[in-house]
């Protein structure tokens, strides 16, 4: 009976590794293979735009927004969405500076799982990696590993 509560303990504690950057597809934008970056010092999980604006339709409040910049090879058109669904986050940058930033649900594909996560639209021009992964997704089914790359990419190879 011990042994038994240690092992069921140990099997809910088990987490997926994941390194410390990767490729996740944005279902919901028919977007594939976009970099994505852990940081594990973020607690939220950013998306970079190259424009953001709310907007009023029909007494209605709509947030449009291209991801992704101008150099990524899809055409910007096809990288524009519009949303009613969306909220605010104060969010604290890497300098301790709070921002306010729109935040958006998105359905997306890593590690062969479909996942809705949470993600903050921010202008984050010239960064290598346009996706940042925080505490708040990581934390519930990962462990990171700063020595591995594209585990969940490779995976999907296979």
């Amino acid at each position: 009976m011990f042994d038994s509560f240690f092992l069921t303990k140990k099997m809910k504690a088990e987490k997926k590794v994941i390194g410390r950057w990767d490729y996740m597809d944005f279902l919901d934008f028919n977007i594939k293979n976009v970099p994505v970056k852990t940081d594990t010092g973020a607690y939220t999980s950013s998306l970079r735009c190259s424009y953001i604006e709310e907007v009023s339709s029909d007494d209605e409040r709509i947030l449009r927004y291209t991801i992704l910049e101008s150099d990524h090879p899809i055409p910007e058109e096809k990288r524009t969405f519009e949303t009613k669904n969306y909220s605010t986050r104060k969010v604290k940058n890497s300098t301790g500076k709070i921002k306010v930033r729109y935040s958006i649900l998105t359905k997306v594909l890593l590690f062969d799982e479909i996942k809705e996560v949470e993600f903050t639209l921010a202008k984050r021009k010239g960064l290598k990696f346009p996706v940042l992964l925080g505490r708040k997704f990581l934390g519930k089914e990962f462990l990171v590993d700063p020595s591995r790359t594209r585990l969940s990419y490779k995976q999907k190879k296979k």
